[in-house]
């Protein structure tokens, strides 16, 4: 579905667009091939050497692909297709990887097939299905996230988006294995991950060898039973995804549930979240990746909805956009970052409120599902 802009906002946002994109020509020369992470000083540093396998090594790629798409200038083409390259030496080692392939070739082999055709692009992507497939617990009838002996039972709210990858094999193989995997993961993850008031928790642990639930874990946000801000936002953009594919409307139901809490929660501090909606008033610690996440995931989710009942969501994406884009984006072209004060763990100083480049993917995948130029990575 189309999105739907006044006058007004179109200006706004085409006026927002054109000052990403004067930002982003800089610095996709300035940072070419590599893997960023985490901005220091406003240069963001490489994760592509000894860190092949981290997760967040595809955002770079998933945003030369969707300038490459957008604009069809070369030289994001160039820096995509080097990035994606790169990463087979990570596909290769494959028991280092874990749940988040979905993360990393979504961005980039898959990203590449869908514009190009690219028969290496569809054989990477297919590989990473394989391996993500492989770390199914028939048992539980979970994915583990994390790899380790004590983390076999782990299944964790981020996964949601690692889905799509599998999704996505299904269709391109006609193989309903990889569907069928990633239908009983949702369906373990939703029960065991979503509470009834739309929070949601971050992590499930369960029995590997029986696969017997067994508690809740606190993960990344404040503590236990507290609202992890981004895992809120993953779970909104992970079910709406998940109904998407298999069409079960229990899961446009909690995908809903869990933006209304969002909604409730993220308007109390002018729509840009905290790290965790739970947590202490003092200290503040900010979240925009969280907001970024949650306004692709709203906007996937009017996708689902009749027109009427859509536009609460569409109208809350678009006020959250605007509070990012007012106080909390840099388009200064001499720093890397666009979203200042994203935040990974609520206890951890080293990546909270600062750049992280996963941030600037869902920011800049939000403005052009805004302007109806985006490329569905998801």
């Amino acid at each position: 579905m189309k999105e739907n802009l006044s006058s007004e906002e179109t200006i706004k946002f085409q006026s927002i667009w054109q000052s990403v994109q004067k930002k982003l020509a800089v610095t996709s020369t300035r940072i070419g091939s590599r893997m960023p992470y985490i901005a220091i000083n406003h240069r963001y540093k490489d994760f592509g050497g000894q860190h092949l396998n981290w997760w967040t090594n595809g955002f770079w790629g998933g945003i030369q692909w969707q300038l490459y798409h957008a604009t069809n200038t070369k030289v994001y083409l160039a820096n995509a297709r080097a990035i994606e390259t790169k990463l087979d030496t990570a596909l290769s080692d494959f028991d280092k990887l874990d749940h988040d392939v979905g993360f990393i070739w979504l961005n980039t082999a898959v990203a590449d097939y869908q514009i190009t055709k690219n028969p290496d692009a569809l054989t990477r992507g297919i590989k990473a299905a394989d391996v993500l497939s492989a770390r199914y617990n028939s048992v539980g009838q979970y994915l583990t996230a994390w790899n380790g002996v004590d983390k076999q039972g782990q299944v964790i709210v981020d996964c949601f988006m690692n889905l799509s990858l599998l999704y996505w094999a299904s269709q391109q193989t006609g193989d309903q294995h990889y569907a069928q995997i990633a239908n009983c993961h949702a369906n373990t993850a939703m029960n065991a991950l979503v509470r009834p008031d739309g929070s949601v928790n971050h992590i499930a642990v369960f029995d590997a060898k029986t696969g017997r639930f067994i508690h809740n874990l606190g993960g990344q946000g404040y503590g236990l039973g507290s609202a992890w801000a981004r895992g809120q936002a993953w779970a909104i953009y992970g079910l709406a995804l998940v109904y998407k594919n298999n069409h079960d409307s229990k899961y446009l139901e909690k995908a809903k549930s869990v933006a209304d809490f969002f909604i409730a929660n993220v308007a109390l501090n002018d729509f840009v979240s905290v790290i965790d909606f739970r947590a202490p008033a003092e200290p503040k610690y900010y979240d925009t990746t969280a907001t970024a996440i949650a306004i692709c995931g709203m906007l996937e989710l009017t996708n689902c909805l009749p027109a009427l009942e859509g536009r609460m969501y569409r109208c809350a994406a678009k006020k959250m956009f605007l509070a990012l884009s007012e106080d909390y984006v840099n388009f200064n072209e001499a720093d890397d970052e666009l979203l200042i004060k994203g935040s990974a763990k609520y206890s951890r100083k080293d990546d909270r409120e600062v750049p992280i480049i996963y941030g600037d993917a869902f920011y800049l995948e939000a403005l052009l599902r805004l302007l109806n130029l985006n490329l569905r990575i998801y």
